[in-house]
């Protein structure tokens, strides 16, 4: 990578502030989650923190381990709980690009799950990223804002592996 990614470390009271956003719009919405599902790696500590503050109980789909098999099998297990009635809130770190909510959608669709069973919640909502959400801790415009966000269970992270990270996708912080 040419140059650096400008780093931005968010502060863990910014987090604090997301996550209890998404807390009220899910308090103040009819639809109610059965289970919080946490994306690993980035939705994991979210997800905990907001089953705490809800008492909605947590499960985890591994998504970055890059092993689409073991991923898919547990999708698979979500949909056909959304086929039995439970609703689903995927809970992840930032929309960015889209690409992981809209993969882990298409796989609950192509699974059975029905969709008005499937919300997704994000701390970091990218307003022009090709997947939607149903609630967000915070809005963003990738067209305005190149930041790589280092949220704060990422901070412990050599700077090195952080762009690494962010090299993965130069369009989004170029």
């Amino acid at each position: 990578m040419s140059s650096e990614p400008e780093l931005y470390y968010l502060p863990y009271e910014v987090f604090l502030r997301d996550l209890e956003a998404i807390a009220r719009q899910l308090e103040a919405d009819t639809w109610k989650p059965d289970f919080l599902v946490g994306v690993g790696r980035g939705g994991l500590v979210p997800a905990a923190y907001l089953s705490h503050r809800t008492g909605t109980t947590m499960l985890s789909v591994d998504h970055s381990s890059g092993d689409a098999a073991f991923a898919d099998e547990l999708l698979a297990k979500l949909a056909a709980k959304s086929r039995d009635g439970c609703r689903i809130l995927i809970v992840d770190d930032i929309n960015d690009s889209g690409s992981t909510l809209a993969y882990l959608r298409h796989v609950l669709v192509s699974h059975g799950c029905s969709e008005p069973h499937i919300r997704v919640a994000v701390l970091v909502n990218n307003a022009i990223s090709r997947a939607r959400v149903e609630y967000a801790g915070t809005q963003i415009d990738r067209s305005q804002d190149k930041r790589w966000y280092v949220f704060p269970w990422e901070a412990v992270a050599p700077r090195e592996s952080l762009f690494e990270d962010a090299a993965e996708m130069p369009e989004r912080i170029a």
